[in-house]
């Protein structure tokens, strides 16, 4: 304990600074406002071995059944797309999980274009896997992810046929 009858923490036990809820979903809004004003040609990249891309995933509302779009950052696995599921680090599952629960099919606009995908959560082994994805593109993953009581889902989305 130190002098004040605290314990001490190392930095590494200290979850990492995260903006105010607010800033994040401003910056949310001024992304979509850039995507939308440059006809989608700013706003997406695609990942490198040392950042993650972004992308445009499209949902139907599971109660509503209206199209609902959002800007989500993205790995690629393969043929596979894949996700994390959060909140902005907020607690909860964001909506577009939800609606990918109970409408699986959809699209979602890559820098390179279109793709016609399927979603699901990864499990076990594979889960394991693209965590470390995503612990490469951020070493304080880990610890961004310690702001959340929820389960942050990996979600892969698999490329069908249309």
């Amino acid at each position: 304990m130190g002098d004040s009858g605290t314990a001490h923490t190392s930095p590494q036990d200290r979850r990492p600074w995260l903006p105010p809820r607010w800033f994040i979903r401003t910056a949310w809004v001024v992304h979509r406002a850039i995507l939308r004003v440059s006809r989608g040609r700013w706003g997406l990249w695609p990942p490198r071995d040392d950042r993650y891309g972004t992308m445009v995933l499209h949902t139907v509302g599971r109660r509503t059944g209206r199209p609902h779009d959002v800007i989500v950052g993205y790995a690629q696995e393969g043929p596979d797309v894949v996700t994390v599921a959060m909140n902005g680090w907020g607690e909860g599952h964001p909506a577009w999980w939800l609606n990918l629960q109970a409408n699986p099919e959809t699209t979602v606009d890559l820098p390179e274009g279109p793709r016609a995908v399927r979603a699901r959560a990864a499990r076990g082994d594979e889960r394991d896997r693209l965590w470390r994805t995503w612990l490469r593109f951020d070493p304080k993953f880990d610890a961004y992810v310690a702001h959340r009581r929820t389960e942050t889902v990996l979600v892969v989305l698999e490329p069908r046929l249309e």
